[in-house]
């Protein structure tokens, strides 16, 4: 798991930051060890606006937002995936000015799915969902929204077309490679919507939590070499014996954070489930064995 440390605060939390004249965002107050400095709130437009993932439900960084807006028409509250800690604001924010809650489609699990389910906001009611392709428009701006599962299975990324910019939720990350928590996560597709990315021609990336990408094809390009390299790297060490994924994640992450663990066994974990599919690992209980 490739992570860069959390710069020193003061961190511009509840600050509206001008990016570019289409652009400006709104640093939530949920800082961690997994959402880098916090949530980025990203206001698109000047005369109406769209809102992209709205963050926690946090009555101090609902309140930046709408200090933020100023009173301009909201056209659209839009969400990249209903993690905690992008979606549920857009409930109250929704309530409170009017504004329509549109984007990734809605996430239901049935019966208990503990820790990982605890992730995911089971509230978010979207008034619409943008399948691939699809557009929402507002005075001067236009955001395409990019189907691309993986890090959770109803990831959309917001192509702004005016101005080259996508909106990457957490699909790319330029402080830390994103996390494929299975079963809803997917190590496919993920590495598919990574080359879906690749294939455009995008100037910038404003991703969800961390700075700004300003040579996105590199970074994802990188990002596509790296999964390789963990996916020959986990080959390799069930070539020398077979393990379970605790001693693989020890070895794959020696030097990473241990706070960062759980998270990289998530990731290994999907990595396996891939290589199973296809027929390159097999597992028996924890364990799991090359070919």
């Amino acid at each position: 798991m490739h992570t860069m440390a959390i710069p020193p605060q003061p961190w511009p939390t509840g600050d509206l930051e001008q990016l570019e004249p289409l652009v400006a965002r709104v640093l939530a107050p949920n800082a961690s060890p997994y959402t880098y400095t916090g949530t980025q709130t990203y206001l698109v437009g000047t005369e109406d606006l769209a809102v992209i993932d709205p963050g926690p439900d946090d009555p101090a960084h609902i309140h930046a937002i709408l200090r933020a807006v100023d009173g301009r028409p909201i056209r659209a509250i839009m969400c990249t995936h209903t993690h905690r800690d992008h979606s549920p604001a857009a409930a109250p924010l929704a309530k409170q000015t009017g504004a329509p809650i549109v984007g990734c489609a809605p996430l239901r699990f049935a019966g208990d799915g503990g820790d990982v389910e605890a992730a995911f906001d089971q509230d978010y009611e979207p008034d619409r969902v943008l399948q691939d392709g699809e557009t929402m428009t507002g005075t001067g701006w236009t955001l395409t929204a990019l189907f691309t599962p993986g890090h959770i299975s109803n990831h959309l990324c917001f192509a702004l077309e005016e101005t080259g910019a996508v909106f990457t939720g957490d699909h790319v990350m330029g402080w830390s490679t994103s996390v494929i928590v299975p079963p809803d996560g997917d190590m496919a597709d993920y590495v598919a919507s990574l080359h879906k990315l690749y294939e455009r021609e995008d100037r910038i990336y404003y991703p969800a939590h961390g700075p700004a990408v300003e040579k996105p094809r590199q970074l994802v390009r990188g990002t596509i070499g790296h999964r390789k390299a963990r996916e020959a790297q986990i080959i390799k060490l069930l070539g020398e014996a077979s393990q379970p994924i605790e001693d693989l994640v020890a070895r794959m992450y020696s030097g990473v954070d241990k706070r960062l663990w759980p998270a990289a066994q998530m990731s290994v974990w999907a990595h396996l489930i891939d290589l199973e599919h296809r027929g390159m690992v097999a597992r028996s209980g924890d364990v799991w064995t090359h070919g």
